[in-house]
Order: structure tokens, then sequence, then C-alpha cells
């Protein structure tokens, strides 16, 4: 690093930006408040010298990575902070502005914080188009919650032959529910409208997925293909991991990747004490759900199903092999920790645990046969 570089803190919002500035000899200096505008943040830039000199941070939250975008096609080193490991003097109870974008450069010159991994313009895209499909999930069962909470309330239960939200289901709801009263008749037509609603929705979505899936880049193509190798991830299961993650190359280990979905247990250890919790959740939570949902798949016994021979056709013997490695030993752990007398959410949160590292297995695999071949190209 240079001994010239200067330390940028931004204290980002919607429509401001607090700058606050460590020179090369360690003064700190508060710049002051500009627009969170292109051509403010462009003229602040060639304010504070040549780009070769800087090093601005500013910490991640719902501004995105507009900001980091713009000021990495200035040719100025920008790193992406994480909130939530920001170091916080205890006792502090004065927040403002300055003194946030103070304390990021100042955190920022002695190197106490860590970057987040900001993803290209192909994982965004298909990362906001995941996440959309899961807000629509999550509307989709506060919907039907509704409808059948209202429907309990006033005593109305189906046949004990029909299964809950299924086409029977609906279709009971349509032709045989009525009220008396106008003003329950037109809640139940809303309640009905909002579930078919959420039923398009994610029909639209999930098609688009399909679609977008089919466009991305071929690297990011080749991982979602062979992560669907392993039982209980399918399409939109391995996009949602390769579009949160990145490149899974980027952890040195399998480890790196459990903590940071924030699958890890949580510890206070002092001297020959050692207590551990429950897990940190100080990680992806969208990671850590998808993992979740998958390793109820493992609680059966090892098996090569139809669908996931369709899954596994074109890909490699090493990937196959690590995917039927991870059906028998993950099966076992989930019959162990059963026998034990674990809480079923407790046996799927370990074994998700270790599914991770498995991930990081096929993932890690497939990148380097990758990135080999392309070296193998440009040699020839």
């Amino acid at each position: 690093m240079r001994k010239d570089t200067r330390f940028v803190g931004l204290d980002v919002h919607a429509e401001t930006i607090a700058v606050a500035v460590v020179e090369p000899e360690g003064e700190l200096r508060f710049l002051g408040t500009i627009p969170n505008r292109p051509e403010a943040i462009r003229r602040l830039m060639k304010r504070l010298g040549p780009v070769q000199r800087l090093r601005v941070c500013y910490e991640a939250g719902p501004t995105g990575y507009v900001l980091y975008w713009q000021l990495t096609e200035l040719g100025v080193h920008c790193d992406v902070v994480a909130p939530s490991l920001v170091p916080v003097k205890a006792g502090d109870r004065v927040k403002t502005d300055r003194r946030d974008a103070e304390k990021l450069a100042r955190s920022y010159r002695s190197g106490d914080l860590t970057p987040v991994w900001v993803p290209d313009a192909a994982h965004e895209a298909l990362r906001d188009l995941l996440r959309a499909r899961e807000a629509a999930k999550s509307d989709q069962l506060r919907a039907r919650h509704r409808l059948g909470k209202f429907l309990l309330r006033h005593g109305r239960r189906p046949d004990p032959g029909i299964r809950p939200w299924t086409c029977k289901h609906m279709e009971w709801i349509k032709r045989q529910v009525h009220f008396e009263v106008a003003a329950q008749d037109a809640t139940l037509t809303d309640y009905i409208t909002e579930v078919e609603h959420a039923g398009l929705r994610i029909e639209r979505l999930e098609r688009a997925i399909d679609e977008a899936v089919s466009t991305v880049p071929h690297r990011m193509r080749a991982v979602i293909d062979a992560l669907q190798a392993l039982r209980g991830i399918r399409l939109i299961s391995a996009a949602t991991i390769v579009a949160e993650v990145g490149e899974l190359s980027r952890f040195a280990r399998p480890r790196q990747l459990m903590g940071y979905s924030g699958a890890v247990p949580r510890e206070h250890s002092s001297g020959e004490r050692t207590r551990r919790g429950g897990i940190t959740k100080t990680g992806n939570a969208h990671l850590r759900r998808i993992v979740g949902e998958a390793s109820w798949a493992y609680r059966h016994r090892p098996n090569l199903s139809r669908a996931l021979r369709q899954r596994q056709e074109g890909l490699s013997e090493q990937v196959k092999e690590i995917a039927w490695k991870a059906q028998h030993r993950l099966h076992q752990r989930f019959r162990k920790l059963t026998a034990r007398g674990k809480a079923k959410q407790q046996v799927v949160t370990a074994v998700g645990r270790e599914l991770l590292g498995f991930i990081w297995a096929i993932g890690t695999t497939v990148e380097r046969g990758l990135t080999e071949h392309a070296d193998r190209r440009r040699v020839a």
C-alpha cells in the first residue's frame, strides 16, 4: 500500500453522503455532507486527489451497490463493509452522520473493517429475481393463512379426503362455502382472489427464473447444473445458492462457507471453560433457509430417483461421486442425531451445515475445472 494513501469513510443515505478522510500522516478531517448524486460524487473524488491515492469505504445498506459501481468506474478502490462488524465503543451513546463517517475512515485505516462480497451484474440480477419469488411465496403463505383462519373461525371445514390448498380444496371453497351476510361473502371473495393472485404471481416468476438461468454466463450455469446433483437441490435452490454466494472458490475452506451462512454455533469460551450455544445467524439468511429446506431430503435412505438421474445427466463422475457420498453421510447423520433425541429442527440445522461442505466441494470442483480448461485454451 502507498504511504500517501488517503482513507475515505462515507456515511451514505438516500439523499446525502457524509464524508470523512484520514490523511497519510494520520490527521482525521470531516469534509462535510454532499448530495447523493453522481455529479457531486465525481467532484468529490476529483477534489480528494489522484484516484491511485484513494481508498474509499461505506456500509452495506438499502442504497445497494450503485455507489460502488460508480466509484469503480472512476478508478477508485472501494470496499463495501459489513455494518454488523464495524467496531463500536462501549458506552458510546451519540450517533450522527459525521461521527459515523469519521469512525468508518478511522477503522478503515486501522484495518478493522470487514468487506462484503459485491455481486456482479449477472449475480445481482438473478438474485433480485429469486428474492422476488421468495417474497411472493411469503405473501402466498400469508394469504392462505388469512383464508384458512377465516373459514375455521366460521366452522367451515372440508371433507376428510381433501388436502389443504389442492385444486379440490380451492374448488370446495368456491362452490360450497357461502355466507348469508353480504359483508362476509365479500370478505371470502377477496381472500380467494388474493390466494389465486399469489399463485399466478409465483408461476410467472418461476417462468422468468427458468429464462434467466438459461441466459446467465457459462461459469454460473455450470455450477447451477452441478449443484442439482445433490439430493434436495433443484433449479431454484441451486440458482439461489449461486446468486447469494457467488463463486464458491472464493472460500478457502468449507468452514468459511458455513460461517458465511450463519449456521455455526455461537461460542463463549474462556480458559478451560468452553460454552457453545445455538447458531449465530449472523450470515446470509437466504442461503441458510435454502440449505435447511434441502436438508429434510436426507431423512430418507440413499436413493437415485428418476428425477435425480435426469439432473445428473452430463455431469462429471467426480461430481456424481461427491453427491452420492453426501447422501450416505448426511442420512447417517440425520439418523444418529434423531436417535439421540435431538429436536428435528436441530437435526436439520446440523445436517444443513454439513451439506454446505458438499456444496462447496462440488462448486470448487466445477470452477477449478473451468479455470484449468480456460488456461489450457489460452496456452494453445
